[in-house]
């Protein structure tokens, strides 16, 4: 696969990467410039000549992985018998430039129930670049028509019409925000149930107040949950200490800024 398919496979499967480019050469080396390849977690795609010049560079990039880097870093490397090479010699004589640039993780967040507020929240997120996925049992509230202002977005956006809205669940990416706001509180507990079955997801938010999370956590501990399991539930959602307005876009607003914030931690 080559570096542009494989930056698309990282990007869908929301798993973060390095792009690596020889951005220079002097003298002779394996690859010109401009070759690139791509580093993830896990595999390496394409080529910038192999040797101890690619190895060096998978080293750095999976270092930056693993600590989060945002920045793009530049180093050169001397491709010597004199030059010292922690994997082995590669004598080509020349000297290269390459640029590491860290491929950021698209956020994934799922939106389940589409009434006014979630309606207002799907067009504050539609303006920036994740993957949202919008679920609702009821599919007026979720006609082009409605959704014409969302689906015009930055956002890639996937809609699921489903009669058992927690069935959506197995099919969200690794670290999809959840929130939980449908018209029916019955729904949404079942969807806390099904959300707390999930070990993959990055946050569970559901809206409401706190008489009526003290009505689901018994009903959720009546059923077998633990107090850990509680803990992943956020309620209510939004700003703490912000919007305090009763309104669907004041809270759209303040859930919206409380999930930005979130996916820059």
């Amino acid at each position: 696969m080559d570096w542009l398919a494989a930056l698309g496979e990282l990007r869908a499967a929301h798993e973060p990467g390095v792009l690596v480019t020889l951005v220079s050469v002097r003298g002779h080396a394996p690859r010109a410039a401009g070759a690139k390849m791509v580093v993830g977690a896990h595999a390496v795609w394409d080529t910038i000549g192999g040797g101890n010049l690619e190895e060096t560079a998978m080293e750095r990039s999976r270092a930056m992985i693993e600590s989060g880097a945002s920045v793009p870093e530049l180093f050169s490397l001397t491709l010597s018998d004199k030059a010292p090479a922690e994997y082995g010699v590669q004598c080509c004589g020349g000297e290269v430039t390459i640029l590491m640039e860290p491929v950021r993780t698209v956020p994934s967040v799922a939106v389940f129930g589409m009434g006014h507020v979630g309606l207002e929240l799907a067009i504050i997120l539609s303006r920036h670049d994740l993957d949202l996925t919008l679920v609702d049992s009821r599919a007026d509230l979720l006609d082009e028509e409605r959704l014409a202002q969302v689906k015009a977005g930055l956002a890639r956006v996937r809609v699921c019409h489903e009669p058992v809205p927690e069935a959506v669940f197995p099919s969200l990416a690794a670290g999809t925000y959840a929130l939980i706001l449908t018209h029916d509180h019955a729904e949404d507990l079942a969807l806390c149930e099904s959300a707390l079955a999930q070990d993959d997801l990055a946050y569970i938010g559901l809206i409401g107040s706190s008489s009526k999370w003290a009505r689901f956590r018994k009903q959720l501990t009546d059923a077998g949950h633990t107090q850990a399991d509680l803990e992943r539930i956020t309620t209510p959602i939004g700003l703490r200490d912000g919007i305090r307005a009763k309104d669907p876009a004041a809270i759209a607003v303040s859930v919206a800024a409380d999930l930005l914030m979130r996916f820059e931690r």
